[in-house]
């Protein structure tokens, strides 16, 4: 699928003003050319090239991954110096405020993403063809992506339903409230797992089981504890055809892309490149590049930007005998005296990096900046996750908690490779150990910031944090402003 959506993608830029350029907002402010849409969506062909157009912003969310680590008590920001990436340092040191370009990129990509599933959703009744349901199921999963990616870095957003945002709506849709924003997510997601396939329709695309494993989190973000364990619990007992991989080591290599414990997975290749001028250009993995060893010589791994580095705490917080440990974090002073391998030390160097997510060695015909373009996927929804988010609704909703130690354990066991870290702990105590399992398991992956704010557990383990501010981030200064005052900012920026 890599190579399709990369092809696909490109023919759709030819006729619809769908791609998303370094200086756009909300919407489009200045259109180069447009699409008269009642001369497209004719043909399953042409529904086909709008989704894979919405499939394509799903690798821009290579920002959020990693944002969502340095914003956490995981990672620090790096980078080459207190003046690298500005953005970033910002986030890490909670001093970020609506000026900020990173968090920019991700309001705008997002909606960008919305934008294009709102496109074949507008014209989701022009024409029929066999397996339609199909696309629009695909279509209404991807929104629900995208929104909920927006709720939860920035609370309640305008919602325009199936209709194209387009210039001026800033000043007239208000922004909806978090729970409409659920509400909308929930909808189509619902609708999607009625309509989509067990079985992926290309290797890449969305399923019923990831429709499911991304409802139950929705739910689980509300404390709808009863709703999230049922949906859950289907997932795990009846749809099924996930398992965890018995080697935790192989699930981030090349070999273990889209595997029996991969749910939903963001496809990345390194057949074309990018600049830093349009990193959402890649058709790579951009968060790869930034996480990797500065000046690196040696084997296995490639060099990289020496950003998101796990802190001594995050390290230590595994225990000795988890086989996750060196699997999630390299520490890059151990590996050097084993194999001699050379490196350079970077801003807030810690002497750790993000092992599931930095560059491998490339082979010879690898195009594009190796730096920017690597072909590493990013495993979005995996089904230890999926166990773990059961345990805790199933825990906390006060529902099942053999259940839950159940979920929980088939986690522990896979990491420990024995029954002897088994915990037979209920109800606070299991809530913890489920949590502290969370982000032992998930370390590197982007979800650690999230958990701690929708536990309320931020202001504790955040250095920096502000309750009743943080939780969210603020909305970009330009939108605000071009909204002519129909939005207000979020509290405390």
């Amino acid at each position: 699928m890599k190579n399709n959506i990369f092809k696909a993608i490109v023919a759709f830029g030819l006729i619809a003003s769908l791609t998303v350029s370094c200086s756009d907002e909300f919407v489009d402010r200045k259109p180069t050319y447009s699409i008269d849409s009642e001369n497209y969506f004719n043909s399953k062909e042409e529904y086909d090239l709008a989704l894979v157009a919405a499939y394509d912003l799903l690798q821009s969310t290579y920002v959020n991954v990693l944002l969502g680590e340095i914003a956490s008590d995981n990672t620090l920001s790096g980078g080459e110096s207190a003046n690298d990436t500005p953005g970033f340092q910002q986030i890490d040191e909670m001093i970020h405020t609506p000026v900020n370009s990173n968090l920019k990129n991700v309001w705008d990509w997002m909606f960008a993403g919305v934008n294009r599933c709102n496109y074949i959703l507008e014209f989701k009744d022009k024409t029929d063809f066999e397996g339609k349901e199909q696309v629009i199921a695909q279509a209404r999963f991807l929104r629900a992506y995208y929104h909920f990616e927006l709720v939860k870095w920035f609370g309640g957003i305008p919602l325009k339903g199936d209709a194209r945002f387009r210039l001026g709506d800033e000043s007239t849709i208000p922004r909806s409230t978090k729970e409409e924003v659920y509400a909308s997510i929930e909808a189509d997601l619902l609708f999607a797992i009625d309509n989509l396939s067990t079985i992926p329709a290309q290797q890449g695309r969305v399923t019923k089981g990831a429709a499911q494993a991304l409802l139950g989190k929705a739910y689980l973000f509300q404390d709808k504890f009863a709703e999230s364990a049922a949906v859950f619990e289907n997932l795990i007992n009846v749809t099924g055809g996930y398992s965890l991989v018995t080697d935790y080591n192989t699930i981030f290599e090349h070999a273990g892309e889209n595997g029996p414990e991969s749910i939903f997975e963001v496809q990345y290749t390194d057949i074309e490149g990018a600049g830093f001028g349009c990193l959402q250009c890649s058709e790579g993995n951009v968060a790869v590049g930034f996480s990797g060893v500065r000046n690196y010589s040696g084997p296995l791994f490639s060099s990289g930007y020496s950003f998101n580095v796990p802190t001594q705490e995050a390290y230590d917080s595994f225990d000795d005998d988890d086989l996750r440990k060196n699997v999630a974090i390299l520490d890059i002073v151990a590996w050097a005296a084993q194999t001699g391998a050379t490196y350079g030390e970077g801003y807030k160097h810690t002497g750790y990096f993000n092992k599931k997510y930095i560059p491998r060695t490339r082979s010879a015909g690898s195009q594009g900046d190796l730096n920017l373009t690597n072909p590493n996927n990013y495993r979005a929804i995996r089904y230890a996750d999926v166990l773990l988010m059961a345990a805790e609704a199933f825990n906390r909703g006060g529902i099942d908690e053999t259940k839950a130690r159940t979920y929980l354990n088939l986690v522990r066991r896979r990491a420990f490779g024995d029954t002897n870290h088994d915990i037979n702990g209920s109800g606070a105590t299991l809530t913890t150990f489920i949590w502290e399992e969370r982000r032992r398991e998930l370390m590197g992956e982007g979800h650690r910031f999230f958990d701690l704010v929708r536990t309320g557990r931020a202001a504790i383990e955040i250095e920096g944090f502000s309750s009743n501010k943080n939780e969210v981030f603020p909305i970009p200064i330009e939108e605000i402003q071009f909204s002519n005052g129909n939005w207000s900012q979020n509290t405390g920026y």
